[in-house]
């Protein structure tokens, strides 16, 4: 499978990234491992994750999708297979989003514990943080990059504004600067990426992987009124989906992987794989035959009509 270079970071990936936010949440260690094994076993290498995955599930505290990725990652021996992107700066109980030099390095440390590996591949801001100047944030990565805890840096739900404004730090102060950028992006979803982000982050070769990428499961098609809400643990983020221009989104979905013979989600990654400015998508799975699904997307070819139908249902 040919893989994808990351902006400038020197990494490459498959065009699609396994979610990770699912483990310890809505798979357990052995579908994890099973899902990992499988994504791997079809040529994909990138692994998303953070160190607040999963604290929002009841006895959870965060860290344990991290923990459940370290433990795969030792018991495979599978550290030169994959790229590990984890996250940094959400609340882990110190009571808001924290990007703090001294809050990083001893944040880095215990993700680093619970992945059990030498340096994480792809750094992320989790979120912008808006009492600590970028210099104090680009200049703990400096720090962890030249002790070769860290490969890479980037940063996610930052806005062209804010993306632009660290940049500029990074250039005026010598500093490492976010490379890649994980935005919200899916079919639905798309005005916070189009426009001034997506034109910047062309402009200066920058990484983007999307998160909520099959809108939080309602581009699966699975999701049709507020009666199906309940047919998964993350069905009550889809309500606000139900519209006419959801609606409107699911049709010209239905019509395209009806021509092609495949399910909708995979018309909706093949839509944002193809998409300019987008490295790839972030995709999560539960079972065995959803991710078989997700795979596929990889390598589903869209014509210009079946872009044309989707853009206009999604503009």
């Amino acid at each position: 499978m040919q893989k994808r270079r990351l902006g400038r970071t020197g990494l490459s990936i498959a065009p699609l990234v396994f979610g990770g936010n699912v483990f310890g949440w809505t798979a357990d260690k052995k579908t994890s491992f099973d899902l990992l094994d499988r994504f791997v076993d079809a040529g994909f290498n990138a692994i998303d994750t953070a160190d607040a995955y999963s604290r929002w599930v009841p006895g959870n505290e965060g860290g344990e999708s991290e923990r459940i990725i370290g433990e795969w990652i030792k018991s495979r021996n599978a550290r030169d297979k994959v790229v590990i992107i984890t996250k940094v700066g959400s609340d882990m109980g110190q009571g808001k989003k924290d990007l703090s030099a001294a809050y990083i390095a001893k944040a880095v440390e215990a993700s680093l514990t619970r992945l059990q590996v030498d340096a994480i591949d792809l750094y992320l801001s989790h979120w912008p943080d808006p009492d600590t100047p970028y210099e104090e944030t680009l200049g703990a990565y400096e720090k962890l990059l030249k002790a070769g805890k860290i490969q890479s840096v980037g940063a996610s739900n930052l806005d062209a504004d804010q993306l632009r404004a660290a940049l500029d730090v990074s250039k005026a102060e010598g500093l490492p600067r976010y490379d890649v950028l994980q935005p919200e992006y899916n079919l639905y979803d798309r005005k916070s990426y189009d426009g001034k982000l997506r034109d910047l982050c062309m402009a200066e070769d920058i990484g983007v992987i999307t998160y909520f990428s099959l809108a939080r499961g309602f581009l699966s098609g699975k999701y049709r009124s507020e009666a199906d809400l309940g047919k998964s643990a993350r069905g009550g983020g889809v309500k606000d989906y139900l519209n006419p221009r959801g609606y409107g989104i699911l049709a010209a979905l239905d019509a395209v992987s009806a021509r092609h013979k495949v399910k909708q989600a995979e018309v909706a990654l093949a839509w944002i794989i193809q998409r300019e400015g987008v490295t790839a998508p972030i995709a999560s799975a539960t079972s065995l035959e959803q991710l078989d699904s997700l795979i596929k997307a990889a390598s589903l070819e869209l014509d210009k009509d079946d872009i044309a139908e989707l853009d206009k249902a999604s503009a």
